[in-house]
C-alpha cells in the first residue's frame, strides 16, 4: 500500500514539474479534459506495474528457482498461477490505456470515444497498433500460463513477457527524437532492464517472506548476479535515451526535463547503494548444508528483507517518476528551421564520402554497440576460463569471431554507416558484408562450442543453468527445423528478392526498427546457411560435404542472379524512401542503383572462396578423423586392417588347400588313379 502511495507521490510530481498535468489549453481547440489528462498516465503506471510483476513472477518460477529435469517445482508452478493474474491485470490496464490514447488522439473528453473509433485508432496509428499487440501477448500468457508445469513452457512465458514489454517503448519520444539509434533501441532497453530489476526484487523478496519457502537463499544468489547486469542495463541506456532527448549538458540543470532526469540519477544511485548492502552484506550470511542445501541465517534473511522493502519503495518512486517523464516534453530543438532529412534519417545529410568523413560521421547505434560489447565480452571471458584451467582454444577461431565483430563496427558504427542510409550502393555494401561475410567469420568462431566447454554445470543435479539451456536449445526440435538445408538455403536465398523487389524495402528504410530489423535478419540469415555449410558447432544433423557444396554454389548463383536483376532495372527502387530527401552531391540514384547492382554481383564471389577454402579443410580434416577412428577400432578389435584381414585369410585358406592336395596325391610309378593321372610323364 505504501509503495503504491509513493508511486502516485512520484507520477503526481512529476506530471507537474514537467508540464504534463497543467498543459495550456488554447480557447476554442478541442480538449480531451482533466479526466483523460490524469488517466492516461495512471493507467500506464498501472500497467507498467503489472508488467513488471508478471516478469518477476516468472523469472522467479523458471531461472531464480531450482528446476527438477525440466519440471517445476510445486511453489514455482503456484508462481506461474500468479505471473497469470499479473498478466491479466497488464491486459486490462492496457485496454484503458488504449481508450485514453484515442480520447487524447481525437481530443474527445473520457466517455465520448466511441467503440468504432477506439477500433480504428488501435488499427491504424503506431501507439494503438502498439497496445493490441501488448493486448494479444499478455492474453496468450494469461490463457497458456494455466497448464504449464516444465521450465521450457515457463521459458516461453517469460520471453513473451519481455517483448509484450517493448512495443509502447518505441511509439513515444523515442520515435520521433533526432538520435533514433540511441533513443529508440535505449528506451526499449530501459524497460525491459527496469522491469526484470524492479520485478524481480518484488518476487524474490516476497518468496523470502514465506515460512515455507523454498531455497530462498538460491533465489536471492541467482537474482544479485542477475540484477547487477539489470543494473547496468538500465544506466547504460538511460544514459543513451538522454543524450538522444538532451542537445547540450546544461539542459540537464536548465529544464524541467533534465531536472527529472536528475531526480532518477539520484534514485538510480541511491539503488545502486541498497545493491552493494544486499551483496556485502545480507548475501554474505549464505550457508551451504548437507547434500548441497543451503540454509539462511535468519539474521542475514532479514537484512535481506529490510533491504528489499525499502528498495521496493524506491522503485516505486522510481515507477512512478518514469511515467511522467514519458509524459513530459523533452526540450525542443534551438535551431529554427528543422531539416526534413533530419526528421527522416535522425541526422542532417552528410558531405561527400571521402575518407575523413569515414572515421568521423559515426552512428551510435546501441543495439549493436550493445551487440558487439556484449559478444566481445562473453567470447573473451569464455576464452580465458578455459585457458585458466589450462585448455586450449584455437587460435584461428578466436580470431575470426574478433574479424566478424569488427566487420560489424565497420560497417554499423563507423561513417559508412551514415552513407549506407543516402545512398543504396553504401547499403547495398553493408547488406552483402552482414550477410556473406560476418556470418562466416562468427561461425568459424564456434562460439556454441566455447560456452559449452566454458560453462559449467548446474550445481544442482536436474537443474537447468545457461549451459543446460543452451544444450537444450542446440538439441530442440526447433533447431532440427530451421538448420535443415531446405530451411536454411531458401530463406538465406529467397530474403534478398522479397526484400528489394517488394514495397518492404522502402518500408522498411523509413524507420529505424525497420532498418535495425533488416540488419538484424541479414545476421542471423546468414549465420543460420553457413552454420549448416561450415558451422563449427555442435548441429542437430551433419550435412554431407558434397551436398554443403552444391549448396553454395547454388546460394551465390542466386545471389549473383540477383545483383544483375537489380541492374536490368529501368527504373531506381525504393523512390519512396530516397525521394523524400535530396543528396546534392549524388550524381543519380539510377546510377547509384546500377553500382548497388554491381556490388551485389561481385561480392558474392569472395565470401564462396573463403567458405570453400574452410570446406575441404574440414573435409580434409573430417577424413583424417574417420581414418584414426576406423583404425582405433580396428586395434580394439585386435586386428590392423579389416579388409587385409579378409584378404590373409583368403591366402591362408588357399595355401591349406594346396598343401592338402599336394598330401592327397599318387606317387609316380604307382598305379594311376582315377582320371588317368598314371598315364602322364613328367
Amino acid at each position: 500500500m505504501l509503495a503504491a502511495v509513493l508511486c502516485l507521490v512520484g507520477l503526481s510530481l512529476t506530471l507537474v514539474l514537467g508540464g504534463a498535468a497543467f498543459p495550456e489549453v488554447i480557447p476554442g481547440l478541442p480538449d480531451a479534459g482533466e479526466a483523460v489528462r490524469w488517466g492516461l498516465p495512471l493507467a500506464k503506471t498501472v500497467m507498467n506495474t503489472a508488467a513488471a510483476g508478471t516478469v518477476g513472477l516468472l523469472l522467479l518460477a523458471v531461472v531464480l528457482l531450482p528446476s527438477e529435469k525440466g519440471r517445476l517445482s510445486g511453489q514455482a508452478v503456484g508462481y506461474v498461477q500468479a505471473a497469470t493474474w499479473a498478466a491479466l491485470a497488464w491486459a486490462v490496464a492496457a485496454v484503458f490505456l488504449l481508450y485514453f490514447q484515442t480520447s487524447e488522439y481525437l481530443a474527445r473528453p473520457f466517455g465520448e470515444a466511441s467503440v468504432d473509433e477506439v477500433t480504428a485508432y488501435a488499427g491504424s496509428i503506431a501507439g494503438g497498433i502498439a497496445l493490441m499487440f501488448v493486448i494479444l501477448l499478455t492474453t496468450g500468457i494469461l490463457l497458456f500460463g494455466r497448464t504449464v508445469t516444465s521450465a521450457t513452457g515457463t521459458m516461453w512465458l517469460l520471453a513473451a513477457a519481455l517483448v509484450a514489454l517493448t512495443p509502447p517503448a518505441l511509439t513515444g519520444h523515442a520515435a520521433s527524437s533526432g538520435s533514433h539509434e540511441l533513443a529508440v533501441t535505449g528506451l526499449a532497453m530501459h524497460v525491459v532492464a527496469i522491469s526484470v530489476w524492479i520485478g524481480g526484487v518484488a518476487a524474490v523478496g516476497y518468496h523470502a517472506m514465506r515460512s515455507d519457502a523454498q531455497d530462498p537463499a538460491i533465489a536471492a544468489d541467482r537474482f544479485s548476479r542477475l540484477a547487477l547486469w539489470a543494473y547496468v542495463g538500465v544506466a547504460v541506456s538511460g544514459i543513451a535515451s538522454a543524450a538522444a532527448r538532451l542537445e547540450a549538458l546544461r539542459d540537464l540543470f536548465l529544464t524541467e526535463y533534465g531536472l527529472i532526469i536528475l531526480v532518477k540519477i539520484f534514485l538510480f544511485a541511491v539503488l545502486g547503494l541498497f545493491g552493494y548492502m544486499h551483496r556485502e552484506h545480507a548475501l554474505k550470511g549464505l550457508r551451504t548444508a548437507e547434500k548441497g542445501t543451503p540454509s539462511w541465517p535468519s539474521r542475514s534473511k532479514l537484512l535481506f528483507l529490510r533491504l528489499a522493502a525499502v528498495e521496493v519503495l524506491i522503485m516505486a518512486v522510481v515507477m512512478g517518476v518514469s511515467v511522467g517523464l514519458g509524459r513530459s516534453a523533452p526540450p525542443p530543438p534551438r535551431e529554427s528551421e528543422v531539416d526534413p532529412a533530419a526528421l527522416i534519417l535522425g541526422f542532417p545529410v552528410p558531405p561527400p564520402m571521402d575518407l575523413a568523413n569515414l572515421l568521423t560521421l559515426w552512428r551510435p547505434d546501441l543495439f549493436f554497440i550493445m551487440f558487439v560489447v556484449i559478444a566481445g565480452g562473453l567470447y573473451g571471458a569464455g576464452v580465458t576460463r578455459l585457458v585458466r584451467r589450462g585448455d586450449t582454444w584455437p587460435v584461428g577461431r578466436t580470431v575470426a569471431f574478433a574479424a566478424g565483430l569488427l566487420a560489424i563496427v565497420a560497417v554499423q558504427l563507423s561513417g559508412y554507416a551514415t552513407y549506407a542510409m543516402v545512398l543504396f550502393s553504401a547499403h547495398m555494401i553493408q547488406h552483402m558484408i552482414l550477410a556473406m561475410l560476418v556470418p562466416i567469420l562468427l561461425v568459424l568462431g564456434a562460439p556454441a562450442t566455447l560456452a559449452l566447454r566454458a560453462l559449467r554445470p548446474a550445481r544442482r543435479r536436474g537443474d537447468r543453468g545457461p549451459r543446460e539451456w543452451l544444450n537444450l536449445l542446440l538439441n530442440s526440435r526447433y533447431s532440427k527445423v530451421v538448420t535443415h538445408p531446405a530451411v536454411a538455403a531458401p530463406i538465406f536465398v529467397a530474403s534478398p528478392y522479397v526484400l528489394y523487389f517488394t514495397p518492404l524495402f522502402p518500408t522498411l528504410m523509413s524507420d529505424h526498427l525497420g532498418h535495425l530489423f533488416m540488419g538484424v535478419h541479414f545476421l542471423l540469415s546468414g549465420f543460420l546457411f553457413y552454420w549448416v555449410i561450415v558451422g563449427v558447432d555442435p548441429a542437430p544433423r551433419k550435412v554431407p560435404y558434397l551436398l554443403r557444396i552444391l549448396l553454395l554454389l547454388l546460394a551465390m548463383g542466386f545471389h549473383a542472379f540477383f545483383g544483375i536483376s537489380i541492374m536490368m532495372q529501368s527504373a531506381p527502387m525504393a523512390m519512396d524512401f530516397y525521394n523524400r530527401f535530396e543528396v546534392p552531391w549524388l550524381d543519380g540514384l539510377a546510377e547509384d542503383q546500377y553500382a548497388g547492382g554491381g556490388v551485389a554481383w561481385a561480392l558474392g564471389e569472395i565470401p564462396t572462396l573463403l567458405v570453400m577454402v574452410a570446406l575441404v579443410v574440414q573435409w580434409s580434416r573430417d577424413e583424417e578423423k574417420e581414418e584414426r577412428r576406423r583404425e582405433r577400432h580396428a586395434r580394439r578389435d585386435g586386428s590392423e586392417d579389416s579388409d587385409m584381414d579378409a584378404y590373409n585369410a583368403y591366402l591362408a585358406e588357399r595355401a591349406r588347400r594346396m598343401q592338402a592336395a599336394q598330401t592327397s596325391a599318387p606317387v609316380s610309378g604307382t598305379d594311376g588313379g582315377s582320371g588317368g593321372g598314371g598315364d602322364r610323364t613328367e
